[in-house]
C-alpha cells in the first residue's frame, strides 16, 4: 500500500498539470516539438537516475555524477575535436571505460576506505570538475569542432526512437530486471534495507557497495558523451548541479533516501515529473528565479512525504513484531 501510495502522489500531479497545461496554453505545450524536448530533458534525467537509484537502495548517495558528466564529455569531446576519424562506437567505449573507473574510485572510498558515501562524493565532485578545467585548460569545445557523426549521435533515429531516447528505455529496462530478478539486485535492496541482517544472510556489503557506484559511473559514461553530443559543446560548467534533479527524481518516484525500498517504474515517473514541472514553468513564461524556488519546493514536499511514509512503514513493522 505504501509503495502505492507513492507512486500515486506524482502520478496524480503530473496527470493535473498536463491537463492545466493543456487547458490554459494548448498552442505551446500540445505540440510534438514541445512534448519531444520535454522527453530529451527526462531522458537525461532518468537514465543517470538509474545508477542512482541502485546506490540510494544500498542507503547511500552519489553527488559526483554532475562532475563525471562532465569530465567524460569534455574528454570525449576533445578526443572527438582532434580525432575525427575515431569510430563512435571506439568514443563510446572509451566513455563507457572513463565512467566506470570513476564510479569505481568512488566504490573503493565507499567500500574500502569506509568513508561516507556523501562525504566521498562530495569530494569527488570538486575532484572530477577540477580535472575538467585542468584537462580543457578552461577552453571549450564548440559544434563546429565535432564531427557530424558525434553531435547526430543522439538525435539519429534508426529504429524511429531517437539513440537518446532508446538509450533511455533500454537502461531502464535492464535496471528493472537487475534488480528485480537477479540474486544481486535482491541483494542491493538487502543491503539497504538492514545491512547487520543482510551480513547474517551472506551479503557481501563491500562488493555491494562498490558495484553500485561501478554501476552509476558506466551510465555516468554514457551520458557525458550523449549530453555534450546533444548539445553540441564541452563546456567546463557542463551539468553543474544536475546531481539535485536525478536525486530528486529518484526521491519523487518513491526511491527511500534511507535505502531498503524503490523501483524502476517509479524513477520513471519522477523524471517525467520533473520534465514536465520544468516545462511547464518555462511555457507559462515564468521567472528563472521562481522556477528555482518551485522547483525547490516541489523537491522538499517529496522528500517530507517520503520521510513520513519510511516513519510510518518503520513503525508498523515495529507494531507488528511487538504483537
Amino acid at each position: 500500500m505504501n509503495r502505492f501510495v507513492r507512486q500515486l502522489l506524482p502520478f496524480g500531479t503530473l496527470t493535473l498539470i498536463i491537463a492545466a497545461l493543456a487547458a490554459l496554453e494548448p498552442d505551446t505545450f500540445l505540440t510534438a516539438r514541445n512534448f519531444s524536448n520535454v522527453l530529451s530533458r527526462s531522458s537525461y534525467s532518468g537514465i543517470i537516475a538509474m545508477g542512482m537509484t541502485a546506490v540510494i537502495i544500498t542507503g547511500g548517495i552519489d553527488l559526483s555524477v554532475s562532475s563525471g558528466i562532465a569530465l567524460v564529455g569534455m574528454a570525449v569531446g576533445m578526443l572527438n575535436q582532434h580525432y575525427p576519424g575515431i569510430p563512435m562506437l571506439g568514443i563510446l567505449v572509451i566513455s563507457l571505460g572513463m565512467g566506470l573507473a570513476l564510479g569505481a574510485f568512488n566504490g573503493l572510498l565507499v567500500s574500502q576506505a569506509r568513508i561516507p558515501p556523501i562525504i566521498a562524493t562530495l569530494g569527488t565532485l570538486s575532484i572530477y570538475r577540477g580535472f575538467v578545467f585542468v584537462l580543457s585548460g578552461g577552453q571549450w569545445v564548440s559544434a563546429h569542432e565535432m564531427s557530424d557523426a558525434f553531435r547526430e549521435l543522439p538525435r539519429a533515429a534508426p529504429l524511429g526512437l531517437t539513440n537518446l531516447l532508446l538509450c533511455a528505455v533500454v537502461i531502464s529496462v535492464l535496471a528493472a530486471l537487475f534488480l528485480k530478478l537477479t540474486r544481486t539486485g535482491r541483494g542491493i535492496y538487502g543491503a539497504g534495507g538492514n545491512r547487520l541482517a543482510a551480513q547474517y544472510v551472506g551479503i557481501d556489503l563491500k562488493k555491494t557497495d562498490f558495484l553500485v557506484f561501478c554501476l552509476s559511473g558506466l551510465i555516468v559514461g554514457l551520458a557525458g558523451l550523449l549530453w555534450v553530443a546533444r548539445y553540441a559543446s564541452a563546456q567546463n560548467e557542463t551539468a553543474a548541479g544536475f546531481h539535485l534533479p536525478t536525486i530528486a527524481a529518484c526521491v519523487i518516484g518513491g526511491v527511500s533516501i534511507l535505502g531498503g525500498t524503490g523501483t524502476v517504474p517509479g524513477v520513471i515517473l519522477g523524471a517525467l515529473f520533473l520534465g514536465i514541472v520544468n516545462n511547464a514553468l518555462t511555457v507559462i513564461n515564468l521567472s528563472p528565479f521562481y522556477q528555482m524556488a518551485i522547483q525547490g519546493f516541489v523537491i522538499l514536499v517529496a522528500i517530507v512525504t517520503n520521510t513520513l511514509v519510511d516513519r510510518r512503514t518503520r513503525l508498523s513493522m515495529l507494531r507488528r513484531r511487538a504483537l
